[in-house]
């Protein structure tokens, strides 16, 4: 593929994977006791970076799961989400890299990578309620449960879908080693 074209690919997509993001986190919501709620944003989110890389995968995932917090009414999250999730999916786009370098299934890295994703979830958003919103520290932590929940759900969700997803071509496409390929070589 010429750059121009690869380049207009990665734009295209990022694009797109925004728009699913902030739609999969404003369409299922669950009411959390923080005054939150629970979605499916993360499988977008984990996906972005995954697909994408270190580059335009946080440009998707952190500003469409900002763009859902600006839409739901949710302003004083708009910052921590954005570097929240934009974190979220710079380490999903590192981790099955370097992992698959020493040979394991590409299954493993993604894993590996989802749950330490997913766990700097949990803390960013635990320090940023008690911090920033002002929870305070031991109040902060009635909202761990729920983002552990949201944490699990966008892990095994965005698992399935790299499953399904690497029996495409999108994985040839995007350079990207999907669950069909098996062990590096």
């Amino acid at each position: 593929m010429t750059n121009n074209r690869t380049q207009l690919l990665k734009l295209t997509t990022t694009a797109v994977m925004i728009a699913l993001t902030c739609v999969l986190t404003m369409v299922v919501r669950i009411p959390s006791p923080t005054k939150g709620y629970i979605n499916l944003g993360d499988c977008a989110v984990l996906i972005s970076g995954w697909l994408l890389g270190p580059v335009y995968g946080p440009v998707a995932g952190g500003v469409g799961s900002a763009l859902a917090d600006l839409l739901s009414g949710y302003p004083i999250y708009i910052p921590g989400t954005l570097i929240i999730k934009a974190g979220m999916a710079f380490i999903i786009s590192l981790v099955p890299a370097k992992l698959g370098k020493s040979g394991n299934h590409p299954g493993v890295g993604f894993i590996v990578g989802a749950v330490i994703a997913e766990l700097v979830m949990v803390l960013g958003y635990y320090l940023y309620a008690a911090a920033i919103v002002g929870k305070g520290f031991l109040p902060a932590l009635t909202g761990i449960p729920g983002n552990l929940v949201q944490g699990v759900a966008g892990a095994a969700g965005s698992f399935f879908l790299m499953h399904v997803l690497s029996h495409t071509e999108i994985t040839r496409v995007y350079g990207v080693r999907g669950l069909a390929e098996g062990k590096a070589k």
